[in-house]
């Protein structure tokens, strides 16, 4: 049975603020891309989930929120599937370039655990850097 999302925060490129609400036995990290005011695209890791070995079974529903106040950005995603079979989502948001810049489409880029993450046995994930 999958758990209950958990909440986090996160800082883009250019400085703004986010609260996240990902489920804990599916999301692997967040990537944020965006243009820069010198016009080059740059991607950040937004989010890095601190589990590094999911606990349980993520479900067949996955349900995600990024909303960042600063921007009046708000996403919210909704996923049913196997979630073995779900690698990445992708959402651009688009701001209202009228009021905040022409390079405000945001990109994020959802990574779920390998599905050998979640298996905790001989050849699954295991984390080097820690």
């Amino acid at each position: 049975m999958s758990r209950h999302n958990r909440d986090a925060d996160g800082t883009d490129q250019l400085g703004f603020r986010y609260r996240i609400s990902y489920p804990p036995d599916w999301l692997d990290r967040i990537k944020v891309t965006r243009k820069l005011p010198s016009g080059r695209q740059s991607t950040k890791t937004l989010f890095r989930n601190p589990v590094r070995i999911p606990a349980a079974d993520p479900g067949g529903l996955l349900r995600i929120t990024i909303e960042s106040g600063q921007q009046d950005l708000l996403v919210e995603a909704s996923v049913r599937a196997d979630a073995d079979r779900i690698c990445e989502l992708a959402v651009t948001w688009r701001g209202d370039e009228t009021t905040v810049s022409a390079n405000s489409n945001v990109r994020f880029t959802l990574v779920g655990f390998a599905p050998n993450a979640r298996s905790g046995g001989e050849g699954g994930w295991k984390d080097y850097l820690s």
